[in-house]
């Protein structure tokens, strides 16, 4: 054998070992690669709002309809109209009080003749006690001058009838000046009724609040019949009365703040839930919950709203919402340990937007895979990338 053939065989021996263990380097590294990659999440505590959403139109908290008190009478002046802000007490609207103001003239003249009678009567009981007076006084002494036979029996029986009969006037004035009181206290009682209607023809604000309707009409003739003179929003306080969907009617209660947003609200407005009623529709499946608007200037009443209830707020361990299964057993979520997936049952609370409570079922710090848990069973072997990473 030539030398140059040995050479190149000794040299391909020499070589052999190295490039055998490259080509199962070579072998090895796809059998690496075939494990897939897999976008997991960490289990994180972060701050978290249980909402519920409602709409419905804003009201008043409380109407007022203000009707006039007396009728019959024409209306001769209106002194507020709607949008007016008014208070407690304001006139806003005048009677006529012409038919009024005589009658209070006739009850004045009914009050000075039953005084005048009054004074008649008394001066006739003092004169009718006087003349009982002396025939008691006369009666006494017949009697005596009759028992020693002095006086005759029928001038003793005389004096004791006038006795009698002046007894019965003083009896009879009595009764005349308790009536002549009596009229006395009617025509007292016809001339406050006059005073009291007088009053009431300006008609006044019951409360403070803002005038949303006016009905009244000048030369109108009162009456409390048919529409009232004006409507009022009392303080001008405005609510919103919300539909709420039946599954959510019971988790709201008074207290709660809500955010308010509706066309032209160009910032979100804040209220407070005042008030859940306790029936559901029969008919729309809805409840209703009213919401105080901190400031109604902002709202007109009928106007459409929409609210955002917070109904509970907390920071607690949470994970995407797309991590999120469900199974006859309950929630849960893929796992994944040392990158072996494991299938792990939770116990879920609040759902904010992308995320999830977790309540019971995991610990801070764990991955569970966020996107594809359907795509992985229980004891695959996966490559994890944090989804933080796979965005990067």
């Amino acid at each position: 054998m030539r030398p140059m053939t040995i050479l190149m065989l000794t040299a391909a021996i020499t070589l052999s070992p190295p490039a055998l263990y490259a080509q199962e380097a070579e072998d090895a590294a796809p059998a690496a690669q075939i494990l897939p990659a897999i976008t997991v999440a960490e289990v994180t505590a972060r701050a978290l709002t249980d909402r519920v959403f409602a709409s419905g139109l804003v009201a008043a908290v409380e109407e007022v309809q203000v009707a006039p008190l007396i009728e019959g009478q024409p209306l001769e002046a209106l002194l507020a109209d709607v949008g007016d802000v008014v208070t407690e007490g304001q006139v806003l609207a005048v009677l006529s009080r012409s038919a009024l103001e005589l009658q209070r003239s006739e009850a004045l003249a009914s009050l000075a003749a039953s005084e005048a009678a009054i004074a008649q009567a008394e001066a006739q009981l003092v004169e009718a006690e006087a003349a009982a007076a002396e025939a008691k006084r006369v009666d006494d002494r017949t009697q005596q001058l009759s028992e020693q036979g002095t006086a005759p029996k029928s001038q003793a029986d005389t004096a004791r009838a006038n006795a009698i009969a002046a007894a019965a006037q003083v009896q009879v004035a009595l009764q005349s000046l308790e009536s002549m009181r009596a009229q006395l206290a009617l025509s007292e009682a016809r001339l406050e009724n006059v005073d009291l209607q007088l009053s009431r023809t300006e008609v006044k604000a019951p409360v403070a609040g803002k005038i949303t309707a006016r009905n009244a009409r000048l030369g109108a003739i009162a009456t409390a019949a048919g529409l009232p003179m004006f409507v009022m929003i009392r303080d001008g306080a405005l609510e919103l009365r919300a539909d709420v969907a039946e599954g959510d009617v019971l988790r709201l209660s008074s207290g709660q703040t809500a955010l308010l947003r509706g066309a032209g609200i160009p910032v979100p407005l804040p209220g407070t839930v005042h008030l859940v009623e306790p029936t559901i529709d029969a008919t729309t499946r809805l409840g209703r919950a009213r919401i105080t608007v901190a400031d109604p200037e902002a709202l007109r009443s009928g106007m459409f709203v929409e609210a955002e209830i917070i109904v509970a707020e907390r920071e607690s361990l949470s994970v995407p919402l797309t991590a999120l299964e469900s199974a006859d057993d309950g929630a849960f979520v893929m796992r994944v340990r040392d990158g072996i997936v494991e299938r792990a049952k939770v116990t879920t609370g609040i759902r904010d937007g992308a995320f999830v409570e977790v309540i019971d079922g995991l610990a801070a710090g764990d991955l569970v895979v966020s996107k594809a848990g359907t795509f992985v069973r229980d004891g695959d072997a996966i490559n994890p990338v944090l989804a933080t990473d796979a965005l990067n």
